[in-house]
């Protein structure tokens, strides 16, 4: 197995939501809790962070350039030269209690990303759908914690995760249509396995999972359930991932620290860093919003 390289030893207080911009060749996470943007670019080193007023979920490349973002109180667009978001909707402005969490884009540009309650209420989030031309969907209702999303490399599944339920769910997909069809379970996590968080899909495709409370990612064939491959990572929580480099063959893995005890961050010193895998396997690239 390839060297795990910590390239951001970023502290990030709940490092997530990462997308890999294939045109300009960086990498976009969140640092969810403190509300801060990042913009990786691996070939100078950097790491520039955009803050915030609000929490911020996930982001992911807009085709007409800058980003879309999932925060915590609706999607917006910004233009990062000028850090000006613009809001597009704020489909639970009546739910003073929720925060959007996790979010990807599908092929054809259409922005999925669901709510979570802040307070630890189960049940009361909802998945969304944000169409290019701006109209916001509800998908599925009743999930405690939006997380990962993925979809096959013919598109024709999409894969979807509710951390609270330890499951991902395959669902038929309809690329013409976005719409959703014949849910099953394809992946169970026992309690011993910590949640699954974020997933990336690789071109063979087969499912990475981030663990959080797990301390790995793990590759997973979703029509089988068969675990694959381990790849450990110096951290206890770790949150998603996202294929990104030249060749999409590098692993980009976020992690967490808040929550730990003084013990654990010395157990753990790199924890809410940002690691990278070189992999054996091409992924999927991050779609862009097409809005």
């Amino acid at each position: 197995m390839n060297q795990l390289e910590l390239v951001i030893n970023a502290r990030a207080e709940l490092g997530e939501g990462p997308s890999w911009d294939s045109t300009l060749q960086r990498l976009y996470w969140v640092d969810l809790s403190k509300g801060r943007l990042h913009v990786f670019d691996p070939a100078a080193g950097t790491d520039r962070e955009i803050a915030f007023d609000q929490a911020a979920g996930a982001v992911v490349p807009r085709r007409s350039g800058g980003v879309a973002l999932a925060l915590e109180h609706g999607f917006y667009t910004m233009d990062e030269k000028l850090e000006v978001l613009t809001q597009l909707a704020d489909p639970e402005s009546h739910l003073p209690g929720n925060r959007f969490n996790d979010g990807k884009c599908d092929a054809a540009g259409r922005f999925w990303a669901g709510t979570m309650s802040a307070n630890g209420v189960r049940h009361a989030g909802t998945l969304y759908r944000l169409d290019p031309d701006g109209n916001v969907a509800p998908v599925i209702s009743g999930v405690s914690i939006s997380n990962g999303i993925g979809w096959s490399p013919d598109n024709g599944r999409m894969y979807y995760i509710d951390s609270a339920a330890r499951e991902v769910m395959s669902y038929d997909y309809c690329l013409d249509t976005g719409e959703l069809s014949g849910g099953r379970v394809c992946v169970s996590f026992p309690e011993a396995e910590g949640l699954p968080d974020g997933m990336a899909v690789d071109a063979e495709g087969m499912i990475w999972i981030a663990q959080w409370d797990g301390c790995k990612v793990s590759r997973l064939n979703p029509d089988t359930g068969k675990l694959l491959d381990v790849i450990p990572v110096p951290a206890r929580f770790v949150t998603s991932c996202a294929f990104g480099g030249a060749s999409l063959d590098e692993l980009y893995i976020t992690t967490a620290r808040g929550g730990l005890s003084d013990e654990e961050l010395a157990e753990y010193p790199h924890a809410g860093g940002v690691f990278r895998l070189k992999t054996n396997v091409r992924g999927l690239p991050t779609f862009a919003y097409g809005g």
